[in-house]
């Protein structure tokens, strides 16, 4: 995948250490894996990103730092990833991973809406466990999806790169191969005019007849 365009998109390192969270990991952070944009790294990166955002806990920035100090993945990655879950997504998204929850462990859900925090409250002690454990399922599914397509589409352009390449290397070859073969005519000598030395052409007899 194109790293320069992935990059723009990132944010930058600096701004990354000098958060208050994650600067105090210390020392861990001059891992120069972590800053590094390669397949490996992106895509795990991509996958603690993704694991994290639908960890319905407070700190999943930290959590993703965290991780990817672990498994030497892209730190960047992990962190921007993070933010899938957000004030407007929060509510539809771990709603959806409450109702997988409850569905996972058979229980009926308590509540139509995440939305509603009086009865979020009410019910939190018959909601966190179906949260918490539909989260952790589909996090762990959507982290291992998007680690593999990742893997993926970063092979099929580095290949798809270096086919192109050796196509522009192998064009002119090619072409000199199957060109046609043009053969110059050779160009005409002028008739060379004959100087007053040369000897005069003979003309031919013409026999006589006679009566």
């Amino acid at each position: 995948m194109p790293k320069r365009l992935i990059q723009r998109y990132l944010p930058d390192s600096r701004e990354v250490r000098r958060h208050p969270w994650i600067r105090r990991f210390g020392h861990r952070l001059h891992d120069p894996n972590l800053w590094h944009l390669n397949r490996r790294s992106f895509a795990g990166g991509v996958a603690i990103g993704l694991f994290c955002a639908l960890l319905p806990l407070p700190g999943q920035m930290v959590a993703a730092a965290a991780l990817a100090i672990l498994f030497r993945a892209n730190l960047p990655t992990a962190v921007v990833l993070v933010w899938l879950t957000n004030p407007l997504t929060i509510p539809p998204v771990f709603f959806a991973a409450y109702l997988f929850g409850c569905y996972l462990l058979g229980k009926p859900p308590v509540v139509a809406d995440l939305a509603n925090w009086k009865a979020l409250l009410a019910h939190f002690e018959a909601i966190w466990v179906p949260l918490l454990t539909g989260s952790l399922v589909l996090g762990t599914l959507l982290a291992g999806v998007g680690y593999v397509i990742v893997r993926f589409l970063w092979r099929w352009y580095v290949l798809r790169k270096q086919a192109r390449r050796n196509a522009r290397r192998t064009a002119p070859a090619s072409r000199q191969a199957y060109a046609p073969v043009v053969r110059m005519r050779e160009p005409k000598r002028p008739e060379q005019d004959p100087g007053p030395h040369s000897a005069p052409e003979r003309k031919r007899a013409v026999p006589t007849v006679r009566l």
